[in-house]
């Protein structure tokens, strides 16, 4: 069977998308829902045209998007009716087991639950709303966003900053609070993450 996708971009209403991981940070998710309630139809039109999602089509022509969740779960939230999907590959014609396989050797899927903890392929969601919070993965944009650390294009490079906070930082309630905050970006600046992509700390 071949691969080649003959027409890869889709219109696909984000309640049938599948997400490709288990857990969003539901503030992350808050955010850009006020992001987009602040836009005007034009500009909501030009934000859905710039960001088309990465998907690759799987078993039953199901659409999986390997990236993009947040937005896509904002933009689910807030009624859209519809997104554009580029579809990078179609591997629609393999058996699952076969299919998430095949995903996660491409870095295309990333099947840890909101502890970090490995799970198995079918405990990811079929629907973007199942995706449970994980705060920790909040805090990891935040120092991104305050120039802790540098945007990667290694896949779900913030999942792991979010396991080094798990490790090392206490979350009560689940709220980031300036103490965490200011916590969260002494060690992004330190060697203990010197491994993590994205780094910019300095070297003594």
């Amino acid at each position: 069977m071949s691969s080649v996708v003959h027409h890869p971009l889709l219109s696909i209403a984000p309640a049938k998308l599948r997400p490709t991981q288990l857990t969003v940070g539901k503030s992350e998710v808050a955010a850009k829902r006020a992001e987009w309630e602040k836009l005007g139809r034009k500009k909501r039109k030009e934000l859905l045209e710039s960001h088309w999602f990465p998907g690759v089509l799987g078993p039953k022509q199901r659409v999986y998007i390997v990236d993009h969740h947040h937005l896509g779960l904002a933009l689910l939230e807030e009624g859209v009716k519809s997104v554009p999907v580029m579809i990078q590959r179609d591997f629609s014609w393999l058996e699952l087991p076969v299919f998430w396989h095949t995903m996660e050797f491409n870095r295309w899927a990333h099947p840890y639950d909101q502890h970090g903890n490995r799970t198995d392929y079918d405990a990811i969601p079929a629907s973007l709303t199942d995706m449970a919070d994980d705060p920790y993965r909040t805090l990891a944009a935040r120092v991104r966003m305050a120039g802790g650390c540098a945007k990667d294009a290694i896949p779900f490079a913030e999942f792991l900053w979010a396991d080094f906070y798990r490790r090392n930082l206490k979350l009560p309630g689940g709220k980031i609070t300036a103490k965490v905050m200011q916590q969260a970006l002494l060690f992004a600046h330190s060697h203990e993450t010197a491994y993590l992509p994205g780094w910019s700390g300095t070297i003594g």
